[in-house]
Order: C-alpha cells, then sequence, then structure tokens
C-alpha cells in the first residue's frame, strides 16, 4: 500500500506528457520542446547514462549555463533515482575542484563554454558536452520509458552553499523536497500551470532549478535563459503570463534603463523580486509599479526553498517600510533559544523549521547534519522575534553571511584565501551594504609584512575566488585594533559600524 502512495519527480513529468503531450514545456533560444518531447528525451538520455554505469544513487554533475538540457539532465536523473551535482560555473579552479571531489560523480554533463574547466584533479571519469555529439548519442538510446528506479526520499539535486568552513558544502534536495516546495508556491503565491517561469538565474541556484523543475511537474513552461538578458526577457515579459520573476540585487539599474529606454506592456506577472531586505525601498516601489506586480517579501533559502518565511507580497509600487515575514503553508516554525527552549513572542530567538520542503542533509557532512538538525528540526542559524500577530521581524545571521547580488558569500570562504598568505597577520571579513549588489565583502587585514598591499591580496583573491566573492575593499588596521569579544573572537558588527561611522563622516 505504502508504494501506492508515492510520488517522484520523473513519474510525475511522466503523467504531464501523458495529460498535455502537444503543450510545450521548455524552450530556449534555440529549441522548444513538447511535454511529449522532453519526455522522450529525458527517457533517451536515461538510457544513455544507464549504459555508462549511472544508476540509483550516483552523481552525474551538471556545468553549464541555463538551456534547455539542462533541464532534461535533472529529469533524466529523476527517473534513474541518480543524483545531479549542479557545479557553480562561477568559481574559482580549487572551490570547483572541491565540489567535484565532494560529489565524485560518475559522469558530467557540460555545454561547450565551460567543458575545459572539468579539467582538475577531481574530474569525473567521463564528461559529455552537449551538441552533435550528445545529440547522436541520444538518438541511439531508446525512448522507452526506463525501469522505474527512484524513491520520494532519494535525492536528485546537489545545489552547492557557502560553507561555514570556507569550502561550499553540498545540499542533497530530494524528490520529495522539489514536489513540496512548488506546492508552496501554488498554495501561498498562486503559481499554476497558466504560467511560464522565466528561468534567468543560474540552475546552480535554488530559484531557477526548483520552479524549473517544479512549474513542469504540474504542467507549466519553462523558458531557459542565459543569464538576465533582457533581449530574451522582454518578449516573454510581453507575451506570457509570468508566475515568478525573480529580480535581485544586480540586476536592477539594467531593468530601469531598459524600461526607460523602451518601456514594456506586461501580459501579467504574478510577483517579481526577491530580498526586499537588501533592496532599498524606492527600488522596490519602482521595479513593482513599472512591472506592474506585488514585490515578493521572501525569506527561504536553498535549504528549505521558498518556505518558511515567504508568504507576503508588498502592493505594487508599495516602498515598504516594514519588512516582517509570514509563514508559509506546508512548515511548521520555533524560534529557539540557545538551551532550545522557545522563546516567548516580541524575544530573539534562532529560527527552526521542519515540514516537506526541507533538504535532506548536507553530503557527506556528518557533523554539520548533526549540528543542523539538533531535535528534529533545521536550525536555521538566523536570529527574529515573532509579533503578537504571528508576523516575523529579522534580527540578524547568527552563522555570518554575506548576500551579493543573490549569492551566498561566507567572510571564511574569503578569511581563508588572505590568511594562506604569510604576509597577512590577521584578517576579517564584514559586509558592507552596497547600493546596486545588495551587500558586498570588505576585507579588515592585518600585515605581518609592511610591504604588503591591497593589490597583492586581491590578486589572491582572483585566482582562487568566484568573482563575486572577492573583497571590494581591503583596508589595512593594526592588530590591536581588531575587536573581539572575551573569548577572542573577531566582533565583525563592531567592524560593520566602523565602516557605517566611516561613511557617514564628513570629508576632510
Amino acid at each position: 500500500m505504502a508504494a501506492a502512495a508515492r510520488a517522484t519527480v520523473g513519474g510525475l513529468l511522466r503523467q504531464q506528457a501523458r495529460i498535455r503531450p502537444d503543450s510545450v514545456a521548455v524552450e530556449d533560444a534555440r529549441a522548444s520542446w513538447t511535454y511529449a518531447a522532453l519526455d522522450r528525451r529525458v527517457n533517451r538520455l536515461a538510457h544513455a547514462l544507464a549504459a555508462r554505469g549511472v544508476g540509483r544513487g550516483d552523481r552525474v554533475a551538471v556545468l553549464s549555463e541555463n538551456r534547455a538540457e539542462y533541464v532534461e539532465a535533472e529529469f533524466a536523473c529523476a527517473k534513474l533515482g541518480a543524483i545531479a551535482a549542479a557545479l557553480n560555473w562561477r568559481l574559482a579552479a580549487d572551490e570547483l575542484d572541491h565540489c567535484l571531489a565532494l560529489a565524485e560523480p560518475r559522469l558530467a554533463l557540460a555545454s561547450p563554454r565551460f567543458a575545459d574547466r572539468l579539467d582538475l584533479p577531481a574530474r569525473p571519469p567521463e564528461a559529455v558536452v552537449f551538441g552533435a555529439g550528445y545529440e547522436a548519442m541520444l538518438e541511439r538510446a531508446s525512448e522507452s520509458e526506463p525501469p522505474e528506479a527512484a524513491r520520494p526520499e532519494d535525492g536528485l539535486a546537489i545545489l552547492y552553499t557557502g560553507g561555514t568552513t570556507g569550502r561550499p558544502k553540498g545540499a542533497l534536495i530530494s524528490h520529495r523536497a522539489f514536489i513540496a516546495r512548488v506546492a508552496v508556491f501554488a498554495i501561498d503565491l498562486g503559481l499554476s500551470r497558466a504560467d511560464t517561469f522565466a528561468a534567468w538565474a543560474p540552475m546552480f541556484h535554488m530559484a531557477s532549478t526548483d520552479l524549473s523543475i517544479g512549474s513542469l511537474l504540474i504542467g507549466g513552461r519553462v523558458a531557459q535563459i542565459d543569464g538576465f538578458d533582457l533581449d530574451r526577457l522582454a518578449p516573454l515579459i510581453e507575451s506570457r503570463r509570468l508566475g515568478w520573476l525573480v529580480t535581485m540585487p544586480g540586476v536592477y539599474e539594467r531593468l530601469f534603463a531598459r524600461l526607460d529606454a523602451a518601456p514594456l506592456a506586461p501580459r501579467g506577472i504574478g510577483f517579481v523580486g526577491a530580498m526586499a531586505d537588501l533592496t532599498p525601498p524606492a527600488v522596490v516601489a519602482e521595479a513593482s509599479r513599472r512591472l506592474g506586480a506585488p514585490f515578493l517579501n521572501s525569506f527561504g533559502s536553498t535549504e528549505t526553498g521558498i518556505a518558511p518565511l515567504s508568504a507576503a507580497l508588498f502592493a505594487a509600487g508599495e516602498a515598504p517600510e516594514d519588512l516582517a515575514k509570514r509563514q508559509n503553508s506546508l512548515c511548521e516554525v520555533r524560534l529557539v533559544r540557545a538551551d532550545g527552549s522557545d522563546a516567548a513572542d516580541g524575544e530573539t530567538g534562532e529560527l527552526a523549521v521542519r515540514g516537506p520542503t526541507l533538504f535532506s542533509g548536507y553530503w557527506r557532512a556528518d557533523a554539520a547534519n548533526a549540528e543542523d538538525f539538533r531535535g528534529g528540526w533545521l536550525r536555521m542559524g538566523d536570529m527574529f522575534r515573532r509579533r503578537a500577530d504571528g508576523r516575523f521581524d529579522f534580527v540578524d545571521r547568527a552563522k555570518y553571511l554575506i548576500k551579493t547580488g543573490g549569492e551566498n558569500v561566507y567572510p571564511a570562504e574569503i578569511e581563508r584565501v588572505l590568511l594562506a598568505d604569510r604576509r597577512v597577520a590577521e584578517a576579517a571579513v564584514v559586509r558592507r551594504a552596497d547600493p546596486r549588489w545588495g551587500e558586498v565583502p570588505v576585507a579588515f587585514v592585518a600585515r605581518a609584512d609592511p610591504g604588503l598591499a591591497a593589490a597583492d591580496l586581491v590578486a589572491a583573491c582572483r585566482d582562487r575566488l568566484a568573482g563575486y566573492k572577492r573583497p571590494k575593499e581591503v583596508r589595512f588596521i593594526d592588530p590591536a585594533d581588531f575587536p573581539r569579544s572575551t573569548s577572542g573572537k573577531v566582533l565583525r558588527h563592531a567592524l560593520e559600524a566602523r565602516l557605517a561611522r566611516e561613511a557617514d563622516a564628513p570629508p576632510q
């Protein structure tokens, strides 16, 4: 009886191909596939991967810009019970090699643009590049339905997140979680099969992978777009109903410049935006007004999906003064004190969540999982206060995190590179508000060698870190000027306050 109640991502795609075979499922700048065509291609790829030894639980690395083949790769893994490791092409070579070593993929699928980046010590045994050879491989494979292998709790994707230890961690997301995540979008935010999802954010991000998979589970349409390409986005905005048009710090200048040059008449947008906390209220108001859609007041994560606190929208044109969050459906939320007891209304506590949207833990990270899943709840490391009306006010991040242009950056990732230089005696990285990116990293450094220059450290970071992780400024201070707690830890908030004071000081 239990088997009759289960659902998997691959099985649900198969059903959509039977329900609406002729409806367009996925498109990009080169191709457009109906549900029937997508399902046939997915089956062919699944058979081709199986012939190369990929089976349930095996990892398939995917290193590519957004394109239709990315989606079929994820669904082929879904049908085999395999796991798609979505590699971040923005990472430096050392970071990318770490992610490959962590996943140990049996095979890699790559676009021509990024295939040569797999030439690393941890490279997979085989790499198949999208293009003529890939298409020939599909042609040789059967389009029959492969044997059903996946189970709801099997992992389907590994999405890499910043790590508090300075290395990316792999968040394992199951079939069950992907199905629940699209259900929350539909229940709380009105997503429907009439919507198109414009997946322009990289597919190694939760936003694009969650709804590229989820939209296809309910019969919607997915447009894969290679970055924030307004030449591709503008026609979609005018010709399709878009459920969620993702916008985030870093894109608004280009968006407004395009709207100034060539105003758009949106056909209909369910909601726009994300991360209102990192977006100036005037920008929230302008983006939502000019696109004629409410703005999403979100608080979720790779680990939780759109939940737990993303059920509130700001009206189109509203410049929000109150950023309080509303809880999503299909999840339970607690605020807990350091001793694990429940915080009272108005008291600050750490956000703890449980529900079906949650990920299955970090890949091969038992210690981190034991810490974060204490007591059967996911401890998110974010501090909130609950109001008497049930809304939540964000206080701070217990686990210090920098959100820059939609990317997560942990200071330890940058500090690890800075401290590897023997000329550095001490280093601490903090966030600074930025009108374009929301936040950017700034490094405070104490020299061990008086000859060390900021350019030396910037060059070291350029070689070992993705561009968005590199400090936008290096400030040299004396070792004694690092503010510390009684246990000796650097007080990042005190360094932030120093930045703010200096920014506000009148010019000399």
